[in-house]
Formats: structure tokens, C-alpha cells, sequence
């Protein structure tokens, strides 16, 4: 699903954010990607679903090498793919059932298949009684739970997340990561990248660790 070969990053010629990183992640797998804040853990999310591109090195993400792949393509790789961004991204001008359709409405799904996938997925988040609320009337657990259905909604092969629980209580934390559990036991290959290592010890799961741009655990 992901093969990341000898990538280096740097924004500028005396700034390096990531140093001859290597690893693969199988499909089906469910992996943490764990480091303190600033060691390059959102760079990399950036360049494997491709608003980034390295300085160096390859990375292939759903078949595709994203070094060579054409812009037109890229959307189409996306639709494959759901990122939780760490300040969620939700529009505040839309509803929480708007804001999860919205990532449907753009690939031209049918109206009926939206509304069934959206409902479904209001329900297993816990939302009813807050479909039709907009962000600001949300809680941090309520809007990190819209951000996982809008990038859940299309069923991705890959799913991304960068620090989904930063905000959160210990509790809320573990609930959602059990939700992640969930998509990836329906077949959805799951990246989380996160510092809070007691939670991904209570969750058992593969970890890459990433320290000053380089891994050091794969």
C-alpha cells in the first residue's frame, strides 16, 4: 500500500526535515507513526497523499510513484484516500451532514448513495442529534469525529490521520482510535502518526518510530 525508499526533505538547503527514510506498509495493515512534535511525522503524511513532493528518494502510495505521477492523476489517487488533518479542515458555513457528504458530492456520487453513506455514518459516529449543527456549536471529540466520517465516507483503501487524539481526553482518544480498529477491520489500511505514546501502547499495533527526520523503528 505504502513503499517509502531513501526520502530526504528539505524546504531549504540548511533545513532538512526528513533524512534517508525508509519503510513499507502492507496492505490491510494498521500502523502508528510515532515521534515527538516536530520530527517530521505531518511532512511525511504531506508527501504520501502528494501536497508535497521530496527532494529525493521514491514513494509509491496505492501502485502509484508519486515522483512521476501526472496532475491529473492526483485527484483521482485522492478519492482513494481519507486524511484526518490535525485542525480538521471542516467548512464552517456547512452542517456536520454537509461537511460529511461533501467529499461524495465532489467525486459525483449518486444522491442516494450520499445520503445512505452519510446516514450510516452519522449514526456509528454517535451524531444524530447533531447533523445539523455547524463546527462552533461542536466539541473538539465532536468535530474530530466529523473529520473522520467526511474522510471515511467514500470507503478509502488508505486512511491517514495526523494527531487525531491531540486534543482529546485519554478516553475520547482511546474511542477513537477503537473507531480507526473498526475501518481497518472493514479492509481499510490505516497510518496514524501521533506522540502520544501510552495510547499506542494500549493499542498493540505496528509502530514506525521517527526521531529528528530519520526512523529508527520500523
Amino acid at each position: 500500500m505504502i513503499e517509502v525508499y531513501k526520502v530526504d526533505m528539505s524546504y531549504k538547503k540548511d533545513i532538512q526535515t526528513l533524512r534517508n527514510v525508509s519503510f513499507n506498509v502492507d496492505s490491510g495493515d494498521f500502523v502508528f507513526l510515532v515521534g515527538p512534535s516536530g520530527t517530521g511525522k505531518t511532512t511525511l503524511l504531506r508527501i504520501l497523499y502528494r501536497e508535497l513532493i521530496p527532494t529525493s528518494g521514491d514513494v509509491v502510495v496505492i501502485g502509484k510513484h508519486l515522483n512521476r505521477i501526472r496532475s491529473s492523476e492526483i485527484p483521482k489517487l485522492r478519492r482513494q484516500m481519507g486524511v484526518v488533518f490535525q485542525d480538521f479542515k471542516l467548512l464552517p458555513n456547512k452542517t456536520v451532514q454537509q461537511n460529511i457528504a461533501l467529499t461524495m458530492k465532489v467525486t459525483g456520487a449518486k444522491r442516494s448513495e450520499i445520503q445512505s453513506n452519510v446516514n450510516q455514518l452519522i449514526h456509528q459516529m454517535g451524531l444524530v442529534h447533531r447533523r445539523n449543527a455547524y463546527p462552533e456549536e461542536l466539541s473538539g471529540g465532536e468535530q474530530q469525529r466529523v473529520a473522520i466520517a467526511r474522510a471515511t465516507v467514500n470507503n478509502p483503501l488508505l486512511l491517514m490521520a495526523d494527531e487525531p487524539t491531540g486534543n482529546l481526553d485519554p478516553k475520547l482518544s482511546l474511542e477513537i482510535m477503537h473507531l480507526f480498529e473498526t475501518f481497518n477491520f472493514r479492509g481499510a489500511t490505516v497510518l496514524v502518526a501521533t506522540h502520544d505514546l501510552a495510547l499506542v501502547q494500549q493499542l498493540g499495533k505496528r509502530v514506525i518510530r521517527i526521531e529528528d527526520g530519520r526512523v529508527i523503528e520500523t
